[in-house]
């Protein structure tokens, strides 16, 4: 395997202290060695593995290194109206980006897994393909690419998992936005669609609310058929 088309999970292989934010005040981590070996990196995560219902969407982002933007971090952390506002400008800053869906059919037909790979595989094309046409010099032709969580080997080039990522690494952060908002967004519209499952409020999660919605009114279009619900496992086909 070339040593530029490898996959680490870091967790497993290096010290996780190394990739720490140098500083409290910084949010970047593990992106400052590959930018200061002058490499392009990609930080890459998905939002909508665990719904019952919609797509999962995977997002991936490239930024300069002289990026500045505060506020990055694991969006789950984050209220909406934080989230919404450091999208425009991650849209903004950065190289390039892109985001994707895979949707209930084809995750029911490929397992939530495959369907997350194929998600990031496109995204991570797409910044690719973006940054080919971006035109600055500085540019190297080598990449690394930061994912949140161990995922398996996507073979688009040096590929690093990281447990935490959307905490601990910058890019991965901001790809973990990208995805969430545009998933939220999503899951907003399809509540006026589907009425009455309350997609607007759990986006898709086996909440309470979401799980009583199905016994009452049964499944919808969007449903994850492939998910086992242990709670209504005697109740609904």
């Amino acid at each position: 395997m070339r040593e530029d088309h490898k996959l680490v999970n870091l967790d497993l292989f290096v010290d996780e202290e190394k990739w720490q934010p140098v500083s409290p005040d910084s949010p970047f981590g593990p992106e400052l060695e590959w930018w200061r070996k002058g490499w392009t990196v990609i930080g890459v995560d998905e939002a909508g593995r665990g719904p019952l219902a919609g797509p999962v969407v995977a997002a991936a982002v490239a930024f300069q290194p002289d990026v500045t933007l505060e506020g990055i971090g694991d969006s789950k952390q984050l209220s909406a109206r934080i989230r919404e506002k450091l999208e425009t400008k991650i849209k903004k800053l950065s190289i390039s980006h892109a985001v994707i869906e895979v949707d209930h059919n084809q995750i029911d037909k490929i397992n939530i897994l495959q369907a997350t790979k194929v998600a990031m595989s496109n995204a991570v094309s797409n910044v690719l393909a973006g940054l080919n046409s971006f035109d600055h010099s500085e540019r190297k032709e080598q990449h690394v690419i930061l994912i949140d969580g161990r995922i398996p080997f996507l073979g688009l080039g040096q590929q690093v998992n990281i447990i935490k990522g959307d905490r601990r690494s910058f890019s991965i952060g901001a790809a973990s936005i990208l995805a969430k908002v545009h998933r939220d967004r999503l899951m907003i519209e399809l509540d006026d669609k589907f009425p009455g499952y309350g997609f607007a409020q759990h986006k898709g999660y086996g909440t309470r609310m979401h799980v009583q919605a199905i016994r009452d009114l049964g499944y919808c279009t969007i449903h994850r058929r492939s998910f086992r619900i242990r709670a209504l496992d005697n109740e609904l086909k």
